[in-house]
């Protein structure tokens, strides 16, 4: 057996820390798929009912493809509440009757699927995923409506529970189709949802939609009426004729939406060119051991694309200038992608001097601008790996004009009307998160690997710029700091920066949509571009005023 190169070991010493990561967040996610746990889920079996989870797998068609939007959205969060796994809704993009579609499925285990905050973040996600893409609906309603206690955070503002019905009108007159199953309680302002969608399916017994229950009836107009009467499936098929089909049960309830959904017809297609697809000739799996343990460590990031692209092919883009942004054509599942990715590796520049990887200069975010430009002008969809450390500092990069080079990469992403993907592959820093497509610029989808970190800085950075600050303050005070306090204060600082820093909680509040295990990456990006399909582009791409 020949001896083990120190490079091999060092990606065998990634491939396990990666693993374990995986391992880690699979455990958790198992965690919360039980919801309020397996007590709530027996109490919801004794009514007759399916969870949420139970209902999807139902629902979508038998051996297709799925993903899952948001599973760790609220980890960690509302601990005074008793926490809320997965936001206490589960939404997905999956196919029913052979149509890709989103669904969106209360967790009624979860405090009866009342809405937190992030529960609104959440279901608003699922809109927006759903009108940017034309891609159509379902609804599985089964929820008391907004966590009283926290009201105040969720009622009132622009992007609170209100918008979720504003956002079924704009659906409706776009000609998206939206299909709710009442599975169990809707009340208050929520029963707008089901009756403002396309078609409206209520269960029987369980399922039940009304502005005001019975007690609060009898509170208000002193009306003696139980729940079922005032608004259970046989008043509102019979008498209101507020819903369309009244239903046995959950799974003839779930059989019916597949029958509705074999019925619509095919999509105006945006177009994108896809072929028959074929996996890379190198191993995805190899990713991992290029995943550096130390996110400042420098490695190739073509080595990754090479594992992520049909056949390991990569076209590149301008490959001897601005280097540390790669740009270059490829495919992926089939479909023709332009990938935008930082290089962590540290590379000379067309003079001979050295660039530090993971650092947008002048060139690259010039190169990576055109590069963008051609995409829009090809209607080529945009993948981009971010490892970022933000934009190149000090006075020669500033003479250089590095605001208004790194103005022009954020000008070309912000106005590109071809869908973008977003997968933070390492660390998302400062600027550089805008500049590779962070959340605020609309990517169709976003994604994290597990060893990703999302922040205004790196952590060693901020964490002695806020010792210092916090040190400045104490001795204004008059307080005598030694050394020994100084370090204490930067590792109660570092804790916190990097918890804060996370890809956990980064997803838990949604600013990305998943973390995902790296080896998945191809099926996160052909879904969604498969999904983005669905919405022709009709907006010509400008990218307006630049500095020259």
């Amino acid at each position: 057996m020949g001896k083990v190169s120190s490079q091999q070991l060092e990606g065998n010493k990634n491939e396990d820390h990666i693993k374990l990561m995986i391992s880690d967040l699979n455990k958790l996610l198992e965690q919360i798929k039980l919801g309020g746990g397996e007590k709530r889920i027996e109490k919801h079996h004794s009514k007759g009912k399916m969870t949420a989870r139970e209902r999807i797998n139902y629902l979508v068609d038998k051996g297709s493809e799925i993903i899952e939007i948001g599973a760790f959205v609220g980890y960690g969060m509302y601990k005074e509440h008793g926490g809320c796994p997965a936001g206490g809704v589960v939404i997905v993009i999956g196919y029913v009757s052979g149509k890709q579609c989103i669904i969106v499925a209360n967790d009624a285990t979860v405090k009866a699927g009342a809405w937190f905050p992030i529960t609104g973040k959440k279901n608003l996600r699922a809109q927006e995923i759903s009108m940017e893409n034309n891609l159509p609906i379902i609804y599985l309603v089964d929820s008391a409506g907004v966590y009283l206690p926290m009201q105040d955070e969720i009622f009132p503002d622009k992007e609170h529970f209100g918008r979720i019905f504003r956002n079924n009108a704009i659906m409706s007159s776009r000609g998206i189709t939206q299909i709710a199953a009442i599975m169990g309680s809707c009340v208050a302002g929520g029963a707008y949802l089901p009756i403002m969608s396309d078609e409206a399916l209520i269960v029987d017994k369980t399922g039940s939609v009304f502005l005001a229950g019975s007690y609060l009836v009898k509170a208000a107009i002193g009306e003696d009426i139980d729940n079922e009467t005032l608004g259970g499936a046989t008043t509102h098929c019979e008498i209101s004729g507020v819903t369309d089909y009244k239903m046995p049960d959950d799974k003839s309830c779930l059989d019916k939406i597949k029958k509705i959904f074999d019925k619509i017809g095919d999509y105006e297609k945006a177009g994108f060119n896809r072929r028959k697809p074929s996996t890379p000739k190198k191993d995805a799996k190899e990713i991992y051991s290029y995943i550096p343990i130390n996110n400042a460590k420098p490695y190739d990031v073509h080595e990754i694309i090479e594992r992520l692209v049909d056949d390991s092919e990569f076209e590149e883009y301008k490959p001897t200038f601005g280097k540390t942004i790669v740009c270059g054509y490829a495919r992926i599942d089939g479909w023709a992608v332009g990938i935008v990715a930082n290089q962590r590796e540290i590379v000379k520049n067309k003079k001979g001097e050295m660039q530090f990887g993971g650092v947008i200069y002048s060139d690259s975010a010039d190169k990576a601008a055109r590069f963008i430009m051609n995409c829009n002008q090809k209607k080529i969809p945009l993948v981009f790996l971010q490892d970022v450390t933000g934009f190149m500092v000090g006075s020669k990069s500033e003479h250089g004009g590095i605001i208004k080079d790194g103005a022009k990469l954020v000008n070309a992403v912000s106005n590109s009307v071809v869908p973008k993907i977003t997968i933070i592959i390492g660390n998302s820093y400062g600027a550089g998160n805008y500049a590779m497509c962070g959340k605020a610029y609309d990517p169709r989808l976003i994604v994290a690997w597990p060893n990703a970190k999302v922040a205004v800085m790196g952590g060693a950075q901020a964490a002695k710029t806020l010792m210092q600050i916090q040190v400045a303050s104490m001795k204004g005070k008059g307080e005598e700091v030694d050394d020994k306090k100084q370090q204490d204060i930067l590792e109660k600082i570092t804790a916190k920066y990097d918890e804060q820093t996370n890809a956990k909680y980064a997803a838990a509040r949604l600013w990305v949509d998943a973390i995902i295990d790296p080896k998945d990456t191809r099926d996160w990006i052909s879904m969604g571009i498969e999904a983005a399909d669905h919405q022709p582009i009709t907006q010509p791409f400008n990218v307006g005023v630049i500095q020259t």
